[in-house]
């Protein structure tokens, strides 16, 4: 499927979206849904086993009630990462730059980097090379150096994006906002700026993108974390990032449809009342 034809079905989905779903609950009530799946599948993702009924119960009562049989570790991070996407959402109209860069991942390692690296600061760039499952990233100094320009690159698209939403500019080839989500994602998670915690604000600078621009947010689940490594690791083998702008596409729209589907379930359930 070409590009145009999975913007076709996002955005044919996306509609339906939005007017059944979206629009049809309270804005609260839709963030902290979101809140509870994003920090369920990003943290598990990097390896935390809390379930998505675990992140719920925590996300209620606090580490007065951390599930039988899970770390304090892992409810930690959790509990930053509930801190780093409600700080994402109260500044999706902040310019993307470095101050909101470090912020994120400053809120989501703040209780857990001094255990995984005690000489490394929470929201400050890595002072030395890193490697991470099969890959050897690149000289930090370097990688770090180009951090400005990313963000800057990225700022550019989302206005140009905001601008083609409102006047025509049909002249103008802009990038999808979910390929702009998914562009910067793969070119950060290869600058591996800090660190601990890429992963996680990678994923949440992707979805602040996605808000900024009026798209929902994108739940990568932790059963598609294979597919999705591997989406990364072909921007080093092939040096290209369509298999990874084609999989947060797939995870979109394969997330809309589900939804859709439950809903209409869920409303139809009970035609009859049988005692």
């Amino acid at each position: 499927m070409t590009f145009e034809q999975e913007i076709a079905e996002y955005e044919k989905l996306r509609q339906q979206y939005q007017n059944i779903v979206v629009n049809k609950m309270d804005r609260a009530e839709y963030l902290n849904y979101n809140e509870i799946l994003c920090s369920t599948h990003s943290c598990a993702i990097e390896g935390n086993t809390f379930s998505v009924d675990d992140t719920r119960e925590l996300k209620e009562k606090g580490l007065g009630m951390i599930p039988a049989g899970k770390s304090l570790l892992e409810a930690f991070e959790m509990l930053d990462h509930f801190d780093a996407f409600e700080y994402i959402v109260q500044h999706i109209q902040t310019p993307l730059n470095e101050e909101l860069l470090k912020e994120t991942n400053r809120r989501v390692t703040c209780h857990t980097l001094s255990y995984k690296s005690p000489d490394a600061t929470p929201g400050e760039y890595t002072t030395t090379d890193m490697a991470a499952g099969d890959t050897v990233f690149g000289s930090h100094e370097k990688l770090v150096a180009k951090v400005p320009e990313l963000l800057a690159s990225t700022e550019k698209a989302i206005l140009a994006a905001q601008t083609s939403q409102s006047v025509a500019t049909s002249s103008i080839a802009i990038p999808h906002p979910m390929v702009i989500a998914a562009r910067f994602h793969g070119f950060y998670e290869y600058l591996h700026p800090f660190r601990d915690g890429n992963g996680q604000t990678g994923r949440l600078i992707s979805n602040y993108i996605l808000l900024r621009l009026g798209h929902p947010l994108l739940i990568i689940p932790a059963e598609q974390r294979q597919e999705y490594i591997s989406a990364l690791r072909m921007i080093r083998t092939e040096a290209t990032d369509e298999h990874l702008i084609l999989f947060f596409f797939k995870m979109a729209t394969e997330r809309m449809r589900n939804e859709l589907k439950q809903k209409e379930i869920n409303t139809n359930l009970f035609s009859t009342f049988l005692f």
